[in-house]
């Protein structure tokens, strides 16, 4: 079943693809690859952790940044191509999610997509068991670079602002550091997470959306507690209540126990930290 589910999702997301920018809304895709709505919603979100809807405007969007940074079509175009009606309401949700408007995103000249296009590779064997599963964290090394970079693509909803080419570089040096930790199945990055022993933050998390329903957050979570945060507290930041960007990681988040502390403005987007008290978690 998982592996059908897989499939079938795969074909939703080609279609996608392939018609970014026409009318691509649940109907017109239940439509065009003969299921129903109600079946077609239901393997999506569980297969990918977003909804259709989510998925395809974050894709239209990433599509519409790249054409405001990379090419020279005037801004209405490329509302227009990214399928909305008014260049007004293209600047609003642009605005929403980007936390800039697009001239202003014009004017950068930095380019960050808000969603990859989902690509599964490799075996996933461990979600065929049904018994508690015993996950074997390990440190990365840098023949991980591949599949954890393949990871960081699925999650890329989680990470605001993404340079690839500096996170690689901040990757190396965690791994020398030992400051990296990763989990696979069959070779395929399940999760992964970076840390500072130091200072006792949580600078990265992801869990592949196929795992999303497994406990890995937490078993990366005890895993850094056990053996690097014993004396400390420990912080991590992500978006703000009720930022539209958000697609559920500021309730993994709070679900694992995080309790909310100040505001933050990171590489120009607004976030808040959170904090997870040593007796708290503990307890």
């Amino acid at each position: 079943m998982k592996n059908r589910n897989i499939r079938n999702t795969v074909i939703v997301i080609d279609y996608i693809e392939e018609h970014l920018t026409e009318k691509t809304d649940l109907d017109a895709i239940a439509n065009a690859v003969h299921y129903s709505k109600h079946h077609l919603h239901r393997i999506f979100a569980d297969t990918t952790g977003l909804t259709i809807h989510e998925y395809v405007q974050r894709r239209k969007l990433t599509e519409a940044a790249k054409l405001l940074v990379f090419s020279n079509k005037p801004v209405l175009d490329i509302a227009l191509i990214a399928g909305y009606e008014s260049q007004q309401a293209f600047t609003n949700i642009f605005t929403a999610m980007y936390k800039q408007p697009p001239g202003k995103f014009r004017d950068n000249e930095k380019f960050y997509p808000l969603q990859s296009k989902f690509e599964f590779k490799g075996g996933y064997d461990m979600l065929n068991q049904n018994e508690s599963i015993e996950w074997n964290i390990d440190y990365a090394a840098e023949t991980d670079i591949a599949c954890w970079m393949d990871l960081v693509r699925l999650v890329i909803d989680g990470f605001p602002c993404l340079n690839e080419k500096e996170y690689i570089e901040e990757l190396k040096q965690r791994i020398r550091t030992r400051q990296a930790l990763i989990l696979k199945d069959n070779g395929t990055a399940i999760g992964a997470m970076l840390f500072s022993g130091k200072t006792g933050s949580i600078d990265f998390m992801g869990t592949h959306p196929l795992y999303q329903k497994k406990g890995i957050p937490k078993a990366f979570l005890n895993r850094v507690m056990e053996e690097f945060f014993e004396d400390k507290d420990i912080s991590i930041t992500t978006y703000r209540e009720g930022d539209k960007a958000d697609t559920g990681h500021r309730k993994i988040i709070k679900e694992l126990g995080f309790a909310e502390a100040e505001l933050l403005t990171e590489f120009g987007y607004p976030t808040q930290r959170f904090i997870l008290q040593r007796e708290k978690a503990n307890e």
